[in-house]
């Protein structure tokens, strides 16, 4: 049996939470959270993250089958929305509740922008 969207909703909640606390405590930085909803102008799962000074947009995904293309798509709807430097997903690893151990996935070019401190003008 399948999760209801009630069940589905309270675990996506759950691993938000988990994800802004590990990144919290992981950066010493008590301003990273659960991102309050912020209707058509989605901006990420998670605020207060900042990387070379540039905020950067979150996707939390706690699902079973993976849908990268599409998470990606949303997460760099999310940094466009948020004027990020990028866009990323945490999606969560089956086996280990582990904040620590959880999936992050980004675009090459957003990797790049991340080495470098903005976005390359090579698009």
């Amino acid at each position: 049996m399948g999760r209801s969207l009630k069940s589905a909703k309270a675990a996506g909640t759950r691993f938000e939470g988990s994800v802004a606390k590990f990144l919290a405590k992981a950066v010493d930085d008590d301003g990273i959270d659960r991102q309050v909803r912020t209707g058509a102008k989605d901006l990420g799962d998670i605020r207060g993250v900042r990387i070379w000074g540039q905020p950067v947009a979150i996707e939390c995904k706690d699902v079973a089958t993976m849908a990268l293309p599409a998470w990606l798509r949303e997460a760099e709807v999310e940094r466009g929305n948020k004027d990020a430097l990028v866009g990323v997903v945490v999606h969560k690893r089956r086996g280990t509740a582990d904040p620590a151990d959880q999936y992050v996935t980004m675009t090459l070019l957003d990797f790049a922008a991340l080495i470098a401190g903005a976005r390359p003008d090579v698009e």
